[in-house]
């Protein structure tokens, strides 16, 4: 097995998930737990259902305090980019479900700090208009706008700023370092940032769920070591393996990293058709001949891996497409024209909700701000 590194910054090399849930210290998401969630919710979303979400930290206690009727809130945020892409919308997509199933408040940080001080080719400028953008993809998704609260750090931090204060104390600099690989070279102000991303979880008294893909837990070890001296829980986390890139190397998804690893939330139906056609790993044979008298591997072909994450919820319908293709009875290019498919659908449906999205009620939510403020400040 190949080195491989996973930090909020950098994910490379081949990702063996069960290593990181030991270096971690996370749990899996055992059978138990995920009939668990059956019972409660009344159905499971299907990348919990698959296993896409493998990893947690004390989602049976959120669950306790759900049956016990104390409930609990949702977190989750969004370091501004110039392109959100399909993979972007993982831990968002089941963040909604989350909501829709316990009905609970949710509040969405936009790290507009963290963009600044890690991007050094991003203006001040070039962060506020990605923000603007990304925050519009984000409400299109279609949280409940009574329950979710959506803000900006450079907006809200004199809001944040006594917890802030308290909980930065806590924290040293050996820490940050052994945790998150900072230098002598990494500018001060990132070095300062975990303490500002702990603290969304502290917005309320009760405990907080954090949906997110694996290379967020570093914040939440942070956290737990500091909430309870600070009088919060330790916060709660889910977290998902990474959508494949469209070549199938290693690592994940990112829109900086060349036009062939994703589809981006703008491209166009020509643009998806070539770029799945082009670039989407096939685990097809050579040659017609060869595929339909051997038939293709579904576990290394990412036109299916994103059909079984994201695109096709139906089981009955996944397990023909997976059928037909082991048997060769569907071709590499008939697989990458049903992802074509599916991922048209979603990108024109989405920006079709883009438009209609209640950004301004997320973002100037005073319910959610005062229950914020309030609870900093008590």
């Amino acid at each position: 097995m190949k080195d491989f590194k996973v930090t909020p910054w950098e994910v490379s090399g081949s990702i063996d998930y069960e290593k990181l849930i030991k270096q971690f210290g996370t749990s899996r998401i055992d059978e138990k737990l995920t009939e668990r969630l059956e019972r409660t919710c009344g159905s499971l979303h299907p990348m919990l259902q698959r296993g896409f979400f493998f990893s947690h930290r004390d989602l049976n206690l959120i669950l306790d305090d759900y049956e016990k009727g104390k409930g609990f809130f949702l977190y989750t945020g969004r370091k501004p980019s110039k392109g959100m892409h399909i993979g972007h919308m993982v831990p968002l997509t089941l963040t909604k479900w989350l909501q829709d199933k316990f009905k609970c408040n949710l509040y969405i940080e936009i790290t507009d700090d963290e963009g600044f001080l890690h991007k050094r080719d991003y203006t001040w400028s070039d962060v506020q208009n990605a923000a603007t953008e990304n925050i519009a993809d984000i409400a299109a998704l279609g949280f409940d706008p009574d329950r979710t609260f959506i803000f900006k750090d450079s907006e809200y931090i004199k809001n944040m700023y006594p917890l802030l204060l308290r909980a930065a104390k806590k924290i040293t600099g050996s820490t940050v370092k052994a945790v998150f690989g900072f230098d002598d070279s990494t500018n001060i102000g990132l070095s300062m940032y975990p303490a500002i991303q702990t603290i969304p979880s502290m917005f309320e008294k009760k405990r907080c769920l954090i949906p997110c893909a694996i290379d967020q837990d570093n914040y939440w070890r942070i956290q737990r070591d500091i909430a309870e001296g600070l009088g919060f829980h330790k916060t709660s986390a889910i977290h998902s393996r990474f959508l494949p890139p469209l070549q199938g190397v290693e690592g994940k998804m990112s829109s900086s990293a060349g036009a062939q690893t994703a589809i981006l939330l703008t491209d166009d139906e020509k643009q998806v058709k070539k770029k799945i056609n082009k670039y989407a790993f096939s685990g097809g044979k050579d040659t017609v001949e060869e595929h339909r008298k051997l038939g293709g591997d579904p576990t290394i072909d990412v036109p299916f891996q994103w059909l079984s994450i994201m695109f096709e919820g139906d089981d009955k319908k996944l397990a023909q497409i997976r059928e037909d293709y082991t048997s060769g009875k569907i071709l590499s290019g008939e697989m990458k024209g049903i992802l074509i498919e599916k991922v048209n659908e979603f990108l024109v449906d989405h920006r079709t909700r883009k438009e209609n999205a209640e950004v301004k009620k997320m973002m100037y939510s005073g319910k959610l701000a005062k229950k914020m403020w309030d609870t900093i400040h008590e």
